[in-house]
């Protein structure tokens, strides 16, 4: 029998929160020869739902151009819940940062190459995150963020 104070980690559901397609210079774009340029933007964002049960959301926006114009503009959010109990709060915030997206990425892979596909372009396959080396950038930006400045003058 497991104690109640054990630590757990369980997917409680992985789903497609918010999903959109724009083709806004459609048909004519559709019709240049040119190579579009591909502009890929990823973010994490982590909200307890309620004790001990948490959102993780990963979200991609996808941009082709060609030139100035778009010829595509996709954004997936892709969100997961986890029940996360009795794990030291130095640890919950690179579980949530670490490996919880790391859960929820596939399923957003999936969805952004589907969605691309449908709308009549060959599907972008997103590349593989090493979403620790993400994670400890970002928590090494906010330490260089909070340290304090030192100003000098001459």
């Amino acid at each position: 029998m497991a104690d109640s104070q054990d630590p757990v980690f369980q997917i409680q559901r992985v789903y497609l929160k918010e999903a959109s397609l724009e083709q806004p210079n459609s048909p004519a774009i559709l019709l240049e020869q040119e190579q579009p340029s591909v502009d890929i933007q990823l973010g994490v964002e982590a909200a307890q739902a309620v004790e001990g049960i948490f959102e993780v959301c990963v979200t991609a926006t996808v941009t082709t151009k060609i030139k100035d114009r778009t010829v595509f503009l996709v954004e997936v959010k892709q969100g997961g819940i986890f029940e996360i109990r009795n794990v030291p709060e130095e640890q919950m915030s690179a579980i949530l940062g670490i490996a919880c997206p790391q859960i929820v990425y596939p399923y957003l892979r999936g969805n952004v190459a589907d969605i691309v596909n449908r709308a009549g372009f060959p599907p972008v396959h997103l590349a593989e995150i090493n979403f620790q080396a993400m994670y400890e950038q970002q928590q090494a930006q906010l330490q260089q963020d909070q340290a304090p400045s030192i100003v000098t003058s001459a």
